[in-house]
């Protein structure tokens, strides 16, 4: 895919610099046999009268990863329907007689935002985001888990439910010499008390009815590598003393078995309860909580990660991109305000769900409070101080320029009354998105 090349879908070729490639499709038949041989980061859609609105919004749903400008005549824009696959699937658009000057200068903004995103990769749910940030906490915990995975201990990883704890023991797993061996999770509150032993040890033909063959266990199958239990606080007490055994002896005994079986793996553990704790009451073996807790990794909750909620949130936005509905854009400045405010009892993985549900149900270009389920907390905000209400203030007239505007940052400035560097300026100020591919409209109101 070039970085110049345009989709063109309908009649009237505009006039272009030389360098751009212009793929020019009178229909949207034309124009999917087209982009499926040469794929287009950016569209230009080209409306008549008498184009059906219905025809091109199916063709828009399929394309919605391309970047549309729409070009339209006046008085199709009086019609919702038209009005709607504009919010809905193109990032500008503009009014016939086109000026041409302004809509080369859109395309060419256009290209450079699609050749950004086409060097950067497209994100992944499943990548260690979760983990990434700027936050003195996070910050603290990624010089921790190198520390801890150039040594053999076990490693106990403490943390509420939802903030990353499986992502941590990954990454001590990928930063050890063991990195080439397997890494295998368990959670040991998730499988039933009557199978966990023979889950966990392995069995041997003929020890139970069933068992009609021998079987590796979980921990036999970590040889080589790491093996994690998460929600150890959660493992029956009997189990906790075979355990205890392997930690010390590095053996296992398979059920029914006679013979021990030696296994090389290296232990992380976790939990969201405090061992010690229980300890105390009697529910955790003391001897294992002192073999377990030899290097301590404690994963800080979502809202210690102030610096990191914003970001956080517009990766999984991106990463998710293909389950949202085609008119969400990004998330409106009270929304982010929203999630500032939130106490995030379910950490990261609430944030997630949040945002999944929000790219879904969002009505508006701009995701809102009440689409990530916040909206009671933030029609009920505690009282402002004076500096506290400026703020709030300022925040809101730059997100109204900018809707005003079209996203674009020349305009916003404009309307403001300050230069293009003093708006990038306000916006990194107040944790504001800055325009993106995402987030350019056609300039109607939230």
């Amino acid at each position: 895919m070039t970085t110049k090349s345009i989709l063109c879908v309908g009649v009237g070729v505009p006039r272009l610099p030389a360098d751009w490639e212009l793929i020019a499709a009178a229909t949207p038949a034309e124009a999917r046999r087209h982009y499926k041989a040469r794929p287009c980061a950016v569209g230009l859609l080209i409306v008549q009268e008498v184009d059906r609105c219905d025809d091109l919004h199916a063709f828009l749903l399929d394309h919605w990863a391309v970047h549309w400008i729409a070009v339209l005549p006046p008085a199709a824009l009086e019609q919702p329907a038209w009005r709607q696959l504009v919010r809905d699937h193109c990032i500008d658009y503009h009014t016939t007689p086109v000026d041409h000057e302004r809509l080369r200068h859109a395309l060419g903004h256009a290209l450079g935002m699609a050749a950004l995103r086409h060097d950067a990769g497209p994100p992944r749910a499943n990548d260690d985001a979760m983990l990434a940030g700027q936050s003195t906490a996070i910050q603290r915990l990624r010089r921790h888990i190198v520390k801890v995975a150039a040594a053999s201990a076990p490693v106990l990883i403490w943390g509420e439910s939802g903030s990353g704890k499986e992502l941590a023991a990954q990454a001590v797993h990928a930063h050890s010499p063991r990195r080439k061996g397997p890494f295998v999770p368990i959670n040991c509150g998730a499988i039933p008390a009557a199978l966990i032993q023979s889950e966990l040890f392995g069995h041997e033909r003929g020890a139970f009815t069933g068992a009609a063959r021998d079987k590796r266990g979980l921990i036999e199958s970590a040889q080589g590598g790491s093996i994690f239990l998460d929600e150890i606080g959660d493992l029956p007490m009997e189990l906790q003393a075979n355990l205890l055994r392997f930690l010390q002896e590095k053996t296992i005994y398979r059920v029914g078995g006679t013979r021990s079986i030696a296994v090389d793996a290296r232990v992380i553990a976790a939990s969201h309860v405090n061992l010690a704790q229980a300890v105390q009451r009697g529910a955790f073996r003391e001897d294992l909580y002192y073999r377990l807790n030899v290097l301590a990794l404690d994963v800080p909750p979502l809202r210690e990660r102030g610096e990191d909620l914003l970001p956080l949130a517009e990766h999984f936005f991106h990463a998710f991109a293909s389950e949202r509905a085609p008119r969400v854009r990004g998330f409106s400045s009270r929304a982010a305000q929203s999630m500032r405010d939130y106490h995030w009892p379910g950490n990261v993985r609430e944030l997630i769900n949040r945002v999944r549900r929000a790219m879904v149900m969002a009505e508006g270009r701009l995701i809102q409070p009440q689409d990530l389920g916040l909206g009671a907390a933030a029609a009920a905000p505690a009282p402002l101080q004076l500096d506290d209400a400026r703020i709030r203030a300022e925040r809101d007239a730059i997100d109204a320029s900018l809707l005003r505007a079209g996203r674009n940052i020349t305009l916003a400035a404009r309307d403001l009354g300050v230069s293009r560097m003093t708006l990038y300026r306000l916006l990194a100020k107040h944790g504001i998105a800055a325009p993106s591919h995402a987030s350019y409209t056609d300039g109607q109101s939230e």
